[in-house]
């Protein structure tokens, strides 16, 4: 659950971060962010704060709030390495309905990476792919 200090709540701070904010679109969700704000509507001295849109089009109201939870789980953990004072709208799109909160927490970190709000760590648990030289040949076996 994020406290309450850490949600977007009204109306104009939501139209705010939509319009001025840096946006980073995936298949399952788009992530609006806003780090400073010129006009002060989002308070750039406070903690970091997130809001969700979570349309009808995701699916009907059980689908729709089992969503928003998952998101507010995942956005609650990453919300202490955002920026202080930075803001950040997540909007759910159809396909997050069948989603898992793995393939949801995938796109949500992708998105993060690519609007320079998050570090290039992994998560825990995921283990790099081994990787093989380019130019080495694969071994079959030796052929007699």
């Amino acid at each position: 659950m994020l406290p309450a200090a850490a949600r977007l709540r009204r109306s104009e701070d939501f139209r705010v971060v939509l319009r001025r904010g840096s946006r980073a679109g995936r298949r399952r969700l788009v992530v609006h962010a806003l780090t400073t704000d010129p006009s002060g509507a989002v308070d750039v001295s406070s903690a970091a704060r997130a809001g969700f849109v979570v349309s009808k089009a995701v699916g009907n109201s059980v689908v729709r709030h089992r969503v928003t939870r998952r998101l507010r789980h995942l956005v609650s953990a990453r919300l202490g390495t955002l920026p202080p004072g930075s803001a950040l709208v997540v909007r759910a799109l159809p396909p997050s309905a069948t989603a898992s909160s793995a393939e949801l927490g995938a796109d949500l970190d992708a998105a993060l990476r690519r609007l320079g709000l998050s570090s290039s760590r992994r998560p825990a648990g995921d283990a790099p792919r081994p990787t093989r030289p380019a130019d080495a040949a694969p071994d079959h076996g030796s052929a007699v």
